[in-house]
């Protein structure tokens, strides 16, 4: 064998050394044991939660007897046989449409607006928009406001303006019980996505406008979306991750305004069918299923914003 050929075999082997997963863990060892704690964390109660749900998927489990396998029984059900599961569906699909574009978006302007302002005038609106998402006593507020007598906030409003003649059941009338389910959603959802957006806005460099302004950029809006976007594509990405789990995750607001179950589960949503099932008839197995098919919801959904980001900018 040549010499060159040798030391070009001996440099491809130092390549594939220095590539190996064990090479780099001994080589970074300081940076894996700073992070090991979180990562164990992580692993023990989110990524093996997962794994395990999915397991059970497949199985009939009750919780007092061992798991017994019975293959796609529980998505056959799920899909042929439960039509109120259908419901849930269709209705965690309608807020996750609604919901999540239209609060993603509202929060990405209103951040943007208030961006601009003096300091203690910003500090003081993003407490207001951010109070909704953290305050323990919304869904008392909405009760009230939602009220189904002339003693309500909304029925007083519109009775005294003449809009109405009599009170509306808010939330006794399946028309109503998902709009005005959505319109709390999106009152709520001005939170975490808001705060993260403006934490972004923040990071800007304030050279980067004056580079586009050379380049050919002319007003506030092509700022936005040559500069601002892609300049802040991680945050960005974390007020989709964030907006798609609260809008596909909707139940508290349906548990505490509308009821479980709602007047013709107008108002049930895949997370009060998946509460059903888990925690009243304690059918693991098939609260499992539903809870594998809205995590494929949830990745795909993700999977589908990333592929949108990434076009910012372009």
């Amino acid at each position: 064998m040549k010499k060159s050929d040798k030391n070009l075999d001996q440099t491809s082997q130092m390549a594939k050394k220095h590539g190996s997963l064990g090479y780099r863990i001994k080589k970074s060892k300081a940076s894996y044991l700073m992070i090991a704690p979180y990562f164990i964390l992580f692993f023990v109660f989110t990524v093996l939660p997962v794994v395990i749900s999915i397991f059970f998927s497949f199985t009939y489990f009750n919780m007092l007897e061992p798991p017994k396998f019975n293959g796609w029984a529980n998505y056959i059900k799920l899909f042929l046989e439960d039509d109120i599961f259908l419901i849930s569906l269709k209705n965690t699909l309608i807020f996750a449409v609604i919901t999540g574009p239209i609060s993603y978006i509202l929060c990405l302007f209103f951040a943007w607006v208030i961006n601009d302002l003096n300091p203690k005038l910003r500090t003081f609106l993003t407490l207001i928009f951010y109070a909704p998402s953290i305050c323990g006593n919304a869904y008392m507020v909405w009760s009230l406001i939602l009220s189904s007598d002339r003693y309500g906030y909304l029925n007083g409003i519109l009775i005294n303006l003449g809009i109405i003649d009599e009170a509306k059941l808010w939330m006794q009338d399946a028309n109503l019980i998902l709009p005005c389910l959505i319109v709390v959603q999106l009152w709520l959802s001005l939170g975490t996505g808001f705060l993260s957006f403006i934490a972004g806005l923040q990071t800007v460099d304030k050279n980067l406008y004056e580079a586009a302004a050379i380049d050919g950029v002319k007003n506030r809006w092509q700022e936005l979306w040559y500069v601002t976007l892609p300049a802040m594509k991680p945050q960005l990405m974390f007020g989709a991750v964030m907006q798609i789990t609260q809008s596909f995750a909707v139940a508290d607001i349906s548990l505490y305004l509308a009821g479980n179950p709602s007047v013709n589960y107008a108002g049930a949503t895949i997370v009060t069918h998946l509460l059903d099932y888990g925690s009243s008839r304690f059918d693991m197995g098939y609260a499992s299923a539903i809870a594998t098919v809205l995590f494929l919801l949830m990745v795909g959904s993700n999977k589908l914003v990333q592929k949108l980001l990434r076009r910012v900018g372009e």
